[in-house]
Order: C-alpha cells, then structure tokens, then sequence
C-alpha cells in the first residue's frame, strides 16, 4: 500500500475513533458507537499489515490468534459487575505495550526507521522515553487498581510519612533520567526510566481510597492514551498518535467530569485519596440516641404499589448482589399497577463511568426512564417514594450539611426530600467513602436489611 493510500485509510480510521467517541456518549447511540469503533480498528491494523516496511507475518498472527483469543473468552465470561477491574486490567496492557514497543525501538532503531544505535535523534529519545515513563506508570497504577477494585487489596488509602516528598522526588528523578537518556542513549539510563516508573505508578495510586475509583479509571485511561501516542511519535505512525490524543483527552475531559461531580479537584485525588473499607455495624442496631427503622418487602411492596411515583437510585450494592435484572421486574410490575418509575444515576455511582447506566441497559431498561443527576434531582422533593438499592455516598445529605465530612460539596442525589426512602443495605456499614449516612436515621427512611437481589425478588412476591 502506497504511503498516500495509507495516511487515508489512518485518517478514515480516526475519522471513525471520533464518531466512536460520539456514540458511547450517550446510551442510546452507544451500540452505534461501539461499531464505529471496531470498524476504525479493523481499517487500522489492515492498513498497517499492508504496510510494505512489514517484513514477515508469522509473529504477528501468532500475537493476533493469542490476543483475540484471550480476549473472546475473558468477553464471553466477565461479568458486567466485574466491568471496572477489566477495564483497569486493560490499561495496565495498553501501558506495558508502550514500555514494549519503545523498547523495541530503543534495541533496533533501524528497524523503526529513526537512525542507528548510538545515534538516535534526540526528539526520538523524548518521545520515546516519555512514552515509556507514562506507559510504566499506567502499567503499575493500572495493577494497583484492579487489586484494590477487585478486592485483592485493601480499598483503604495506604499514605505513609512523606509520601508527597518521594513522589515530588521520584517525578524530578525520571524527568532528569529522560534529560540524561536524550544525550548518552545508554540502557542503562533507559532501564532506570522503566524502573522509576514503575515504581512511582505504585506510590501514586496505593493513597487513593475506594471512594475516588471513579477518577482513577478515566485517569488511567487517559494515562494509556498519553502513552500510545508518544509511541506512535517514535513509530511515525499517524492512527496511533491520533488514537492515542483522542483516548488522552476524551480520558482527562472524564476525569475532569469525574472532579466535578465528586466536588474534588484532580490535585486532591492524586495526592491524597480518601474513603476505604469500613466496619459494618450491626443490622438493625440502636446507634446512639438514633434509632433505625427497618422494615420487610412486603413492607416496601405495600408502600411502592400505593404510590403514584417511584424513583429508583441504583448503587454499586445492585452491582455486586447482580440485582439489575430483579429489580426491572420490580419495576415492570410497578408500572403496570400506575406507578411512575424512573432511575435516577449520580456520576460517580458504581466503581467507573458509566457503570449503573451499563448494568441497567444489560437488563434492558428503557434509556428514557434513565435520568441523570442534574435532570432529575429537583423531582425528588414530588416523589412519593425513592428506593436506593445500594447508593450510599451519593445519596448522603452530609455532602451538604457538614463541613467537616470528607465528602462535603459533593452533588448528591437529594432522596431525602423524597416522601419515603427505602434504603436496601445489608448492614449500617458506611460507605467506601468512610462516612456515616444520616439518611439511615431520618423519620421518611425504612431501611431494608437485605441482599439487594434477594430483598427484590422478595418484593416481587409479595407485588404479584
């Protein structure tokens, strides 16, 4: 393929990325969205392949054969709750290929077109040793993250003294090793590069409590997108530094979003997370002088099935009870009694972006019956009754009545303005956050002490 014909095919490919990025914003173009971007995909990688510079096919089959075959079963297998760790899981591979490929590059620059062992341009060296710091760094925190979201590690900020000063100190060290690697191109130098990295992706994600997963995800992924396209610059090859710029921003634009949503600056997440894992209390328990009132489904589908209007608050205790399905049905009967349902998701509900609308639509709700913060939150205050399966952070009124609370600012979904909240937890632990939820304790609140699929299948029962 003629080098004209294949910055076309690269440029219809990105054309596609972007039209990709166009659907996955909102639910109902997102399937579109999804075909957009495996057909990018498909044109970049023939286009690639068609490339006269490839010399041999054999290595790559066998890495395409081993890939998709990887890929098809962990698609067919993985769970929808179990989306943010493979996501994350992701990253840490789109990091450790860019640490591959630069050091590839770095052993045969012949073979990558960009001049001879030794003598190397050095804006070839910055592109490649940046492309390796943020590929290593993605590949460490990336691994730091699916332990801590897949419960391998304690989802609790781990901070130890001086924590800021050895990551101000490790990022000065990296930036004068890539300095020194673009004018003595030794291996040396370049190991350390990998080595530093590495370590420093560790040190920078291990502080971030549960609570900010959310932005640790679209972080890392715009992380991976910085690393793609300073390889693509070494490579020379356009889709990858396209690509790479669009996973980049779209990521950053996400953790931007994210921020807001959380009322958190990105400086504040990065230096220092907070939420974690915390003791639950007992079920039911007196706490204090503030008694809670708990209640059975029959209870909940007593109350549901006489009110005008329902607002559903999913959280991430519907994620891992895999409670989507059940509750559709709930809601199904609902409707057809005269009730009003709708879904109400907060930003920053589940472990990433997206993570309650993904489980919703797998269990085939209506997109229009799916509302967002902003659009629903003022409805609350008219709704005869909000069931929160799960939410808690996201729901706590202590984001506006406390300033002394770890989550104080943060845009809430306001269900205690509800005229009844029905609150299904399996215990009166706190959130990831760390924090207590005085919503528990409100004379509106009945909570439901109960697996969240077993409590609506429960309520199901007792409807029909």
């Amino acid at each position: 393929m003629s080098e004209n014909a294949s910055a076309f095919a690269y440029l219809i490919s990105a054309i596609l990325f972007i039209m990709a990025l166009r659907g996955l914003s909102s639910p109902t173009s997102a399937r579109q969205g999804n075909m957009f971007g495996i057909a990018g995909m498909v044109i970049a990688i023939v286009t690639t392949l068609a490339n006269p510079e490839v010399v041999g096919y054999v290595w790559i089959i066998v890495g395409i054969l081993i890939g998709g075959t990887i890929g098809t079963i962990i698609a067919v297998k993985i769970q929808m709750t179990a989306l943010p760790q493979l996501v994350a899981a992701f990253h840490s591979l789109v990091g450790l290929a860019a640490v591959m490929v630069a050091g590839a590059a770095f052993l045969s620059p012949e073979a990558y077109g960009i001049g001879s062992a030794g003598a190397i341009p050095v804006a070839s060296l910055i592109e490649m040793s940046l492309g390796t710091a943020i590929g290593a760094v993605t590949f460490t925190g990336s691994i730091i993250a699916f332990l801590k979201l897949q419960g391998l590690m304690s989802g609790a900020p781990l901070v130890f003294p001086g924590q800021h000063f050895v990551n101000l100190a490790l990022g000065i060290l990296m930036i004068a090793l890539i300095v020194w690697f673009a004018s003595g191109q030794t291996g040396f130098t370049f190991i350390a590069i990998v080595a530093v990295s590495l370590l420093l992706g560790v040190l920078l994600i291990v502080p971030i409590g549960g609570a900010d997963m959310p932005v640790v995800i679209s972080m890392l992924n715009s992380y991976s997108g910085w690393a793609a396209a300073g390889i693509g610059f070494t490579l020379g090859n356009f889709a990858l530094i396209i690509t790479g710029a669009l996973v980049g921003s779209s990521g950053a634009i996400l953790s931007y979003i994210m921020c807001k949503g959380m009322n958190r600056s990105f400086h504040s997440v990065i230096l220092g997370g907070f939420g974690g894992e915390t003791d639950a209390a007992a079920a039911g328990a007196d706490m204090g002088d503030r008694t809670v009132k708990s209640g059975s489904a029959a209870d909940a589908a007593f109350i549901m099935e006489n009110a005008s209007s329902v607002i559903i608050v999913p959280g991430y205790g519907m994620a891992v009870a895999q409670a989507q399905h059940a509750l559709r049905e709930m809601a199904d009967l609902l409707k057809n009694k005269g009730v009003t349902v709708r879904y109400a998701i907060h930003p920053v509900a589940g472990r990433m972006p997206g993570h309650m609308n993904v489980l919703l639509a797998e269990a085939n709700v209506p997109y229009d019956e799916v509302l967002e913060l902003d659009e629903i939150n003022r409805d609350f205050a008219s709704t005869d009754v909000a069931f929160v399966i799960g939410a808690n952070d996201v729901t706590n009124p202590s984001a506006k009545t406390d300033p002394t609370s770890a989550i104080y600012g943060m845009p809430i979904l306001d269900v205690e303005r509800s005229g009844t909240v029905l609150f299904i937890k399996r215990s009166m632990a706190s959130g990831y956050a760390g924090v207590e939820n005085p919503l528990f304790f409100r004379d509106n609140t009945m909570m439901l002490f109960s697996d969240a699929k077993k409590m609506c299948e429960n309520i199901i029962k007792a409807l029909e």
